[in-house]
């Protein structure tokens, strides 16, 4: 079991209670709507540009508002700052880049719908990893609404594959063992990611704008994306398990406007996921 000590600051208090369901709202119509612009910017069935180069674009405009933020709202020559409070930021940024490698890696045992479908099971990874971390403990009924959750994930992303190949014939799934034990690996270090950057938000006594400077520091010298903006203060005044609630609501975001904008036929199987997951919402925050 991974133990990190209760040391630090008392976690900061949430906004209003409004203002935090309009962040949420705007949260999940942000991570939904991703893929389907994305596929509105596709000429000739291609992306037109440099995903490596869009991400880093996209870090260094996120490094670029946190320092307006930090500039705006704090006086950073009052602020003392040493080398042990920045090297914890990096962490989060090193296990987000071994993942995104780490996933092409395991293509060569598992074909990409397996892994669509098993890459679900970090929901659970970062839910045992938020109680044992962080000591925190779920009721029975929470801990069902987490289950629920990656219920609802499998679900979407069964309906979502393709079972007609391009010739006529059926789609056959494969996975290996060493791709089995890869994907957990890749759930594992998911959750771990996700948990860490809580703790370290909330643990260090710094403003938000000067803790996700830090961030994307080392977000933009990896290239890789560690957390967004908005993110960031689900981490920092929620939970990892609000997260995942922000993220599997997105799916029903990404259904719709996929339906609505690129005419992608939804199945009945949509219905089922939707259903489950505002069910988990009632369970996991009644």
């Amino acid at each position: 079991m991974i133990v990190i000590d209760n040391v630090g600051s008392p976690e900061a208090e949430p906004p209003h209670r409004t203002r935090w369901l309009c962040l949420l709202l705007l949260l999940v119509l942000i991570y939904g709507s991703h893929a389907p612009l994305i596929s509105l910017t596709k000429v000739d069935g291609r992306v037109p540009f440099s995903p490596s180069s869009c991400v880093l674009m996209i870090e260094f405009t996120k490094l670029v508002v946190s320092f307006a933020a930090l500039l705006a709202s704090e006086n950073p020559s009052g602020l003392k700052i040493s080398a042990l409070m920045v090297a914890p930021y990096a962490i989060p940024a090193l296990l987000y880049a071994f993942n995104n490698n780490l996933v092409v890696f395991m293509q060569a045992y598992m074909d990409p719908s397996s892994f669509q479908v098993l890459s679900n099971l970090k929901i659970a990874s970062t839910a045992l990893l938020y109680t044992s971390c962080l000591g925190k403990r779920l009721r029975v009924g929470q801990w069902l609404a987490v289950g629920m959750l990656m219920a609802a994930g499998v679900c979407h992303s069964y309906s979502g594959l393709d079972w007609e190949a391009s010739e006529g014939s059926a789609v056959r799934l494969h996975v290996t063992s060493w791709g089995l034990l890869l994907v957990l690996i890749y759930c594992f270090i998911s959750g771990l990611a996700a948990v860490y950057t809580e703790r370290v938000l909330k643990t260090q006594r710094l403003p938000l704008s000067l803790q996700n400077l830090f961030l994307y520091v080392f977000g933009v010298g990896i290239n890789l994306a560690a957390n967004g903006l908005l993110m960031s203060v689900i981490m920092k005044h929620g939970t990892g398990i609000t997260r995942l609630f922000v993220i599997s609501s997105s799916m029903l975001v990404n259904g719709v406007l996929s339906w609505g904008i690129l005419g992608i036929q939804l199945t009945p199987y949509f219905l089922f996921p939707v259903v489950l997951i505002g069910w988990a919402v009632y369970l996991y925050y009644r």
